[in-house]
């Protein structure tokens, strides 16, 4: 399922307009993505939870050239699901 699917799901399910179920999902996600950025942390009962894991920089190597290269720190969102979400998919 992809964004637009889930918006149609939404609106048919609980009788909106496109644009109102848009607008919801649009809010929800923003609303993930900012305490992301903010807190770090996300997470919603029985489904999973959201953090921003942080990776320390590295020398690694360009594989195509042989030539050696630093790789920045970064921070990268991870997902993790919860048990009844783990437990509804494995039925």
């Amino acid at each position: 399922m992809n964004k637009s699917e889930l918006v149609k799901v939404m609106a048919e399910d609980h009788n909106l307009s496109k644009d109102e179920a848009v607008m919801l999902v649009n809010v929800f996600f923003d609303s993930i993505r900012e305490a992301l950025v903010e807190e770090g942390r996300v997470e919603i009962r029985g489904f999973g939870s959201f953090k921003v894991k942080e990776y320390k920089g590295y020398k690694g190597r360009n594989p195509k050239t042989g030539e050696s290269v630093t790789v920045s720190p970064k921070k990268l969102p991870v997902f993790r699901a919860g048990k009844e979400l783990k437990e509804m998919v494995n039925k």
